[in-house]
């Protein structure tokens, strides 16, 4: 006959001690799930200014490399050939071409199509906000005149972007 052990009746984990465990892993998951969102947001943001910023220096490359002038316009998607004009659209790869990430918004006040001059200077300029939801870093990409300075920098202010309380600071990490 064997004897009752009450050591091992005793080893396993009451239906409170369970309950607890789950509710602590699913609290722990959903905070990793917050994050992970937040995340993924900033990361499109980041590769959102990056692609505009090597489409303009593609831009400018085409430009000095044909040694005539070009232009890009800027639409909600990313650079795409001009809508009109005299000036023939300026070479960009592929991928700076290509639709920018889902869910990140663009705001500018470039003209409809950003000239650039045959030796590759920019010839317009304006100011490129770049924004996604679920994160508070905003990019700016900022086209200076009159040499056509690009700069990419941190958009700090306010969401509507009054000139008072508003500005695209140079951000150390870039």
């Amino acid at each position: 006959m064997q004897r009752f052990d009450t050591r091992t009746a005793h080893a396993g984990f009451s239906l409170p001690e369970l309950l607890v465990t789950m509710a602590v892993l699913g609290i722990l998951a959903a905070m990793s799930f917050g994050a992970g969102q937040s995340s993924l947001a900033l990361m499109r943001v980041e590769s959102t200014s990056r692609r505009l910023a090597l489409g303009l220096e593609q831009a400018r490359q085409a430009a000095e490399r044909h040694g005539q002038p070009c232009a890009l316009a800027l639409g909600t998607s990313g650079w795409r050939e001009p809508s009109g004009g005299s000036l023939p659209a300026c070479e960009i790869s592929e991928g700076s071409e290509a639709e920018l990430e889902a869910g990140v918004e663009l705001r500018h006040n470039l003209l409809a199509d950003l000239r650039f001059s045959s030796n590759g200077l920019v010839l317009d300029g304006g100011t490129v906000l770049i924004a996604a939801e679920g994160v508070a870093l905003r990019r700016c990409l900022v086209l200076s005149l009159p040499l056509g300075v690009v700069r990419l920098g941190r958009y700090v202010g306010s969401a509507e972007g009054t000139p008072s309380s508003s500005a695209c600071i140079a951000d150390e990490a870039l």
